[in-house]
């Protein structure tokens, strides 16, 4: 059997790793029976030229060519293939999570069943604030089906049965989930067009698996099923066809394992409170009814603070805050600092000042480390002003 090509990243920490390429290409280099869960968001064959209504708008639905239908016939035979390729790696226990909307789920449905799966459940999720359907000659499309089946007939599925009734005040789940499109801070590094909620996943991944359990996403787009899987503790190897959604899969997951807190007292800055806690919380919480899921994801600043620092992660996120001062100030001192953050025990094991990034990966390599050294690298940025 041939091996995997090289991840466009790798944690062995928290064991996360995203592969670029066609899932039936890399789906046959997995070990046979070594995932415990899959969960799939497949291709829902809509970009073929109708109308859409975003933000307000009329727009055209165009998702990209990956999106196009090449006829009922080829679909199908594409939905077989990959279906077959994920139960091949799922375990004999293992189960497959799929969503879709009319236009792809019934021939998934078809295709499991003539593939031996055991369904378990389709589940209808309810979006409470759906787009208007423009035509006016339809209802309007507020849900979304996902199908819940296990390896084959034989299989003991997990079922976190007493964990769900707990989230939903001690009654039985029912197969109807209310839950909110992504929300803003879920799209601050970008968007992808079908990006599924995080809550929707904490739910699927808490009812279907355990920590340190190996979940696979073969369409990962923006990242969710494996920026979920860490934050509960669970293993994810993920895989897209776009560069461009890498990409933004890589900024959501590297402002998850890498967060900063800084400290700025008066003219004295003190770095001895740096902190860089990259494994998740636990928290097990079904998030699809708060109001404000983000909250208490960053760190708070000490009460004793009198500005802020700039801090840029360089995996092309954006600045998490920006020193604001009222005029007329001025300006004392301006430093640049480089961290890095080391590869396996995630601790800083360099530091610099520099003038810039090539700067200081130069001295980097000048004290005897190599690139692979390290996982992240955290820029500074310190301006001290008098009144």
């Amino acid at each position: 059997m041939s091996t995997l090509p090289a991840p466009v990243f790798d944690d062995p920490k928290h064991h996360l790793r995203l592969y670029q390429g066609d899932c039936l290409e890399l789906l046959p280099l997995l070990p046979e029976n070594s995932v415990d869960l899959i969960f799939a968001d497949p291709p829902y064959f809509l970009s073929n030229g109708g109308i859409t209504c975003h933000a307000g708008k009329m727009v055209s639905v165009h998702k990209g060519d990956w999106d196009k239908s090449r006829g009922p016939d080829a679909n199908h035979e594409f939905n077989r293939a990959w279906l077959s390729a994920c139960q091949r790696v799922l375990k004999p226990n293992g189960s497959l999570w799929v969503s879709g909307t009319a236009h792809v789920i019934h021939s998934v449905g078809f295709a499991m069943q003539q593939l031996g799966f055991k369904l378990l459940n389709d589940i209808s999720w309810v979006k409470p604030n759906p787009p208007p359907n423009l035509s006016c000659r339809y209802f309007t499309h507020a849900t979304e089906t996902i199908i819940w089946a296990a390896k084959n007939v034989k299989s003991r599925h997990t079922f976190n049965y007493k964990l769900m009734k707990e989230i939903n005040r001690g009654k039985q789940m029912k197969s109807v989930w209310e839950i909110r499109p992504p929300e803003p801070w879920e799209k601050k590094f970008g968007k992808h067009p079908t990006q599924k909620p995080v809550a929707l996943l904490e739910r699927i991944l808490l009812a279907s698996s355990h920590e340190g359990d190996l979940v696979l996403d073969p369409f990962s787009g923006s990242g969710t099923t494996l920026l979920t899987a860490f934050r509960l503790r669970r293993h994810a190897l993920g895989c897209d066809l776009s560069a461009d959604f890498l990409s933004l899969s890589l900024r959501r997951l590297c402002s998850n394992l890498v967060q900063v807190q800084l400290s700025v007292s008066a003219l004295e800055i003190s770095f001895s409170s740096f902190d860089f806690p990259v494994d998740p919380p636990r928290d097990p919480v079904d998030r699809s009814n708060v109001a404000n899921p983000c909250r208490g994801i960053l760190p708070r600043m000490p009460a004793s603070c009198s500005a802020r620092e700039r801090v840029v992660i360089l995996s092309e996120a954006k600045n998490l805050s920006a020193l604001q001062m009222s005029p007329p100030l001025q300006i004392v001192q301006q430093e640049l600092r480089f961290y890095f953050i080391g590869r396996t025990n995630r601790e800083v094991i360099f530091s610099v000042q520099a003038a810039s990034l090539d700067d200081a990966r130069q001295k980097f390599r000048a004290h005897g480390h190599s690139d692979s050294d390290a996982l992240f690298i955290i820029k500074t940025e310190t301006e001290i002003y008098v009144l």
